[in-house]
């Protein structure tokens, strides 16, 4: 089994090889988090704001090395603050966004020696911590995979900045990476049809407190499309009229649209009369069979709508993604309960989702394809507690916000680390949030003689 494989499946190992991956684990996401910070970029721009959206990359850098201290080492290993006077300056509900580079933060080199000798900590005090079912925190090695998710998002985080920089690139793109199995784009839509799944987990040793409990949800019928929405599909909308027809949007969306001036997705421009997208620094063509990404939940309705079509629930698209009919009960991820590589485009192997038909191996036992990877994908839901939610191990996580300001999105992105999603995984963001690598795919309700009961 492979390191990747292993931590699909933390719950199936041995205290002593789950400390061992967990080491290994530690070392991956900080190898990524250094190859987007300090060894790219100078100190100038590490402490530099690109927008009011985003921090300073030089806060998330400390702030992931402090939430480390917090957790790892305060809470599970019980070791005494190291820095307690900096907790203040990387609490993320203490200071928003555009405030931070007012604050006395550690400069580079200082936050990247800070950040190094809690790991060293870490590694030091694992071997004693006890992954006994006795409490909650270490269980199964929850804390420790807690963080190390929380430092892949901020990695996707600070993608989300590279990209809303300016100046020349200072990412490259990969070497071209296998696509896995693949086949010509299918745009048509799978019925779904009428019945109960298992929604959530019980079970899962890292899943987040919002994931839980596991809990059957009945659906009646409907289809859902097959693959995300293309940028050559939105660009039909928009040379259709899409954003000058106000019956296409919600009345919040036309006030969007409205005081934006919105006529496309972020980073797109017309160059003469080509379509062009700016991508971590270089400009090029929009590729028109790719998933359409940065455009926000507004944009997305309304392109449903004017499709006749709408968007999924969240309960949709995760019994599209989960739900095995044959077996009755629900997967891990879409093809089954353990990762495997070549499946989706997860993890930053391409700095950009893949071309339409790809991935064709990852496909659901409904066969809806690249329902992770790609781009994360709205869903029509507001982000609320399950049935028999209960905060853990901090409120802050996921229940302050909880309401029907956030929207639900699911499945992760091409920038999204495969430790950091499954088929439960529940994001959310402001409906107007376009620097966020999110697409969708549309959802329709079928006729009651269509589904089955």
């Amino acid at each position: 089994m492979t390191a990747m494989s292993a931590m699909s499946a933390p719950g199936s190992l041995d205290e002593q090889s789950l400390k061992e991956l967990i080491a290994e684990e530690l070392g991956a996401v900080r190898d990524r988090s250094l190859g987007l910070t300090t060894r790219v970029l100078d100190e100038g721009e590490l402490t530099a704001q690109v927008s009011p959206l985003m921090s300073p990359l030089v806060w998330d850098l400390a702030h992931v090395g402090n939430y480390e201290e917090l957790w790892l080492l305060r809470a599970a290993a019980g070791i005494e603050p190291m820095r307690p006077e900096i907790d203040n300056l990387y609490d993320a509900f203490e200071h928003p966004r555009a405030e931070r580079p007012t604050l006395p933060l550690l400069p580079p080199k200082e936050a990247r020696d800070y950040i190094s000798t809690v790991r060293s900590k870490v590694l030091d005090s694992l071997g004693s911590v006890r992954f006994d079912q006795g409490n909650a925190l270490t269980s199964g090695g929850f804390v420790y995979g807690m963080v190390v998710q929380h430092e892949h998002q901020h990695d996707e985080t600070m993608l989300a900045t590279h990209q809303l920089r300016r100046g020349a690139p200072a990412l490259l793109d990969p070497p071209v990476a296998t696509l896995g199995t693949n086949a010509p784009r299918h745009a048509g839509e799978v019925l779904i049809e009428a019945g109960r799944f298992e929604m959530g987990t019980s079970d899962d040793p890292w899943a987040y407190d919002n994931e839980r409990p596991a809990h059957f949800v009945d659906l009646p019928a409907y289809y859902i499309d097959v693959e995300p929405v293309t940028n050559g599909e939105y660009l039909a909308f928009m040379e259709a009229g899409g954003y000058d027809e106000p019956r296409y949007w919600t009345p919040k969306g036309w006030q969007w649209r409205n005081e934006g001036g919105k006529r496309s997705p972020a980073f797109w421009t017309r160059d003469g009369g080509t379509w062009v997208r700016r991508r971590f620094g270089r400009t090029e063509p929009v590729p028109l069979d790719e998933p359409v990404q940065h455009v926000c939940w507004y944009e997305a309705d309304a392109y449903a709508r004017w499709a006749g079509k709408r968007l999924p629930t969240e309960a949709e698209w995760e019994k599209a993604a989960r739900w095995d009919p044959y077996a009755g009960r629900s997967r891990r991820y879409p093809w089954g309960d353990v990762y495997e590589e070549g499946r989706a485009n997860l993890g930053q192997r391409m700095l950009k989702p893949a071309e339409a038909g790809a991935y064709e191996s990852g496909a659901s036992a409904y066969g809806v394809r690249r329902l992770i990877g790609d781009v994360w994908e709205w869903t029509s839901s507001d982000f609320h507690g399950y049935p028999g939610f209960r905060s853990f191990p901090y409120k802050e996580y996921s229940e302050v916000f909880f309401g029907p300001e956030y929207k639900v999105l699911r499945g992760g992105s091409w920038a999204t680390h495969p430790l950091a999603v499954r088929g439960t995984f529940r994001n959310w963001d402001y409906p107007i949030r376009r620097q966020i690598f999110a697409g969708f795919r549309c959802a329709r309700t079928a006729a009651p003689e269509e589904g089955g009961a």
